[in-house]
């Protein structure tokens, strides 16, 4: 599956542009998910120094993602073009109605399905 992950505010505790802690359980249930065979996009409104910031931060967390605001290849060559709006099959943001789970609950529900 793929699955496009926000940041700022779901996979850290910071605000925008700063950037804090990893929320709880977060680092953990994304690196299930990668091993669980998942394709990882993480989406975000950052670019320039402030995205070189997040992949360094991501790296340094041991965050592991497939690309940064980037489609799944398959998908541009399916569909023959490369639009803003990343396609996945599952979209996890802080700012979805009726707000974020805990990153446990989200892996639970992600496992279930």
């Amino acid at each position: 599956m793929i699955i496009a992950i926000d940041f700022d505010g779901t996979l850290h505790t910071g605000e925008w542009p700063e950037i804090g802690v990893p929320k709880p359980y977060a680092a953990h249930a994304m690196r299930s998910l990668k091993e669980a065979g998942h394709y990882l996009i993480i989406w975000s409104c950052r670019e320039g120094v402030a995205q070189t910031r997040m992949v360094n931060w991501l790296l340094e967390h041991g965050i592991p993602f497939d690309r940064v605001n980037d489609h799944h290849p398959a998908n541009v060559a399916k569909y023959g073009g490369d639009a803003r709006k990343i396609w996945a099959d599952l979209y996890i943001d802080d700012k979805q109605l009726g707000g974020l789970p805990d990153w446990d609950e989200i892996l639970k529900i992600i496992q279930n399905q």
